[in-house]
């Protein structure tokens, strides 16, 4: 053999001892890749599945905490409803039986016993009664009266509110439209004492072809009530005008029998319409009843003419309003 032939066949066995040698360190490579791939991925797994098992648990807490302000949510749409305390009184007297007798017979002598109760579709919501009198005293003329009474209860309802709010702000309405009377001379107001939870006594004259009227209201609030009476007076056919002042104690003094039957209908104090003269203390607060606010009859008070015994008499304009 020449030596250029054992050359490149040492050459070629060179040759394949280094092919050899790297299929070896490819193979070796590769089995070193696998088992590290491997490794890496046992933890990869793990965090995966520590993945899915915490994202459970959120969307469980999550939907739990949205259960529970739903609930909440719920509980607080409720309790937000709004309430209204019952009204304290529930009826009303009879009107015609709201002043005493032996009253009646002092301010108006002559229809004492002809009252007149105007007409309601309600009487436990509004209720009226109006007297009148005409005393003729012969050549010396004669002498007018009339008295009205109107009883008005305001109940609670959870649109308009309680039923004592309600009664406050017909009250004052009530008390402002009795100073407003048109034509009216010489107004003058004051508070009427010891009158219901509050009370407003307003007169004033009022001149008209007839003859000079004297005219008093007085308006009274006495829990969810409000009762407003008129008595008015006159001289006529040239008899002597009557005292502003006697008739505005008159007068008062029915208001606080009306106070006093209101509460005994509705179970509280004696009656204001009996024979004996009583003058009720103001009302007992009502924080130990439960109130509530105004009826939907705070529409206009029936107002009660006058009997026919007086009908040729004029009266003052200021008959109860609404």
């Amino acid at each position: 053999m020449s030596e250029g032939t054992m050359q490149r066949r040492a050459q070629r066995d060179g040759q394949f001892d280094q092919r050899e040698q790297r299929a070896e360190r490819v193979k070796r490579a590769g089995g070193l890749n696998r088992l590290l791939a491997a490794a890496v991925a046992v933890p990869v797994m793990l965090t995966a599945a520590g993945c899915s098992s915490d994202s459970g648990s959120g969307d469980d807490a999550k939907d739990a905490a949205a259960s529970t302000g739903a609930g909440s949510g719920t509980d607080s749409a409720a309790s937000a409803a709004p309430t209204v305390q019952a009204a304290a009184y529930k009826t009303l007297p009879e009107a015609c039986a709201v002043v005493s007798k032996k009253t009646l017979t002092e301010l108006v002598p002559k229809g004492a016993a002809k009252g007149k109760e105007g007409t309601s579709s309600d009487t436990a919501a509004r209720a009226s009664c109006s007297w009148s009198s005409l005393a003729n005293n012969g050549v010396k003329g004669s002498q007018f009266r009339w008295l009205n009474v109107s009883l008005l209860r305001f109940e609670s309802d959870a649109t308009t509110g309680d039923g004592e709010s309600q009664a406050r702000t017909y009250y004052a309405k009530q008390v402002k439209d009795a100073q407003a009377v048109s034509g009216a001379k010489n107004v003058k107001s004051a508070p009427a004492a010891a009158t219901g939870d509050e009370a407003t006594s307003v007169r004033y004259d009022l001149k008209k072809s007839e003859g000079a009227f004297k005219q008093q209201t007085v308006v009274v609030r006495v829990e969810n009530v409000v009762l407003t009476l008129d008595y008015n007076g006159a001289g006529l056919a040239g008899d002597k005008a009557p005292s502003a002042e006697t008739l505005t104690k008159s007068a008062e003094k029915a208001a606080k029998e009306a106070v006093a039957a209101v509460r005994s209908a509705n179970g509280e104090g004696g009656g204001g319409g009996s024979d004996t003269d009583t003058s009720p203390s103001p009302s007992k607060s009502a924080s130990s009843t439960p109130k509530a606010t105004p009826s939907k009859s705070s529409s206009a008070t029936p107002k009660a003419t006058a009997s026919k015994a007086a009908a040729a008499a004029p009266k003052a304009s200021a008959s109860a309003k609404s």
